[in-house]
């Protein structure tokens, strides 16, 4: 089934949403989605499409030479196959080409599926939020990569 990566679009946030609560338990809402889609001007959301299925999707700001990622999800019933991983890192080449130096985000320290992810990619902790998540009081860990630098993983 061929993967297709584009901008999100208002159609597709009954799937998002669906994916969203499924991943998180402060998930986003769909008014949220629609302030990043089309009134927030520092940010993109990507969908990545099965077929016409939204099967995962990321959100994300660009700020000068900065891109900070705000959500990231892929289906649960998708899961284990890659595609957070290849949504991840073609996000991350697109970047790399625009010589956006730095990409940043904030995980939790439970978390560690995506820390994991974003490890092999180069991410590294250099900061904590405390008490960030407030539906569990849990910190933040603040993660970043510097994308002029060789990037482990990124073809793993």
């Amino acid at each position: 089934m061929p993967l297709s990566v584009d901008l999100m679009r208002p159609e597709d946030l009954d799937e998002v949403l669906g994916i969203e609560r499924a991943s998180f338990s402060m998930p986003w809402s769909r008014g949220a989605f629609l302030y990043e889609m089309q009134q927030n001007r520092v940010a993109r959301c990507w969908a990545m499409r099965e077929d016409a299925r939204v099967v995962g999707y990321l959100c994300l700001w660009e700020v000068a030479d900065e891109v900070h990622i705000t959500n990231i999800a892929v289906r649960p019933d998708c899961r284990r196959r890659g595609l957070g991983r290849t949504l991840l890192g073609g996000i991350l080449d697109e970047a790399r080409q625009r010589r956006i130096r730095l990409v940043v985000l904030e995980v939790r320290p439970s978390n560690t599926e995506a820390r994991t992810l974003y490890e092999s990619f180069g991410f590294r902790v250099v900061g904590r939020r405390r008490g960030y998540y407030y539906d569990t009081g849990e910190d933040a860990l603040v993660m970043e990569a510097d994308l002029q630098t060789a990037q482990p993983g990124t073809r793993a």
